[in-house]
């Protein structure tokens, strides 16, 4: 059997822009994608905190170091700069790999700087600092 499983979510992540006029998509800073380990391409939910709205979209590789998170596309019209958002990776996983399965969680601040590394980045970042 398999279970959907989260894998990776950027946590109160900050809007910093919007294009209704792009194709799709949402523009992760390349940084955050690979410590979090969302792909180029890779399909991901928006869970808009300020109002609520959710929404599946794809991602594309945002200027590294830059903290920009732009929602683009038909998307665009569903949150507003500056909005506080979830944005979670799903996969699926064989039962007997969830029993001790953390996914990888960055919880952001208004900038879109690392406050805490949270699941497996914790665990990695507590052993790394031994």
């Amino acid at each position: 059997m398999q279970k959907i499983m989260l894998t990776s979510k950027l946590h109160r992540a900050t809007v910093t822009d919007r294009d209704i006029e792009y194709e799709g998509s949402i523009a992760i800073d390349e940084d955050l994608m690979d410590e979090v380990g969302i792909s180029s391409y890779e399909q991901v939910h928006i869970y808009d905190i300020n109002n609520g709205n959710r929404l599946i979209t794809y991602v594309i590789p945002g200027k590294r170091g830059s903290g920009i998170i732009s929602v683009n596309g038909a998307a665009a019209r569903k949150v507003e700069r500056n909005d506080r958002i979830i944005i979670a990776a799903y996969g699926m996983m064989n039962l007997e790999t969830t029993e001790n399965y953390q996914p990888r969680v960055l919880l952001l601040d208004e900038s879109n700087k690392v406050v805490e590394r949270q699941g497996a980045l914790a665990f990695t970042s507590s052993q790394a600092l031994s």
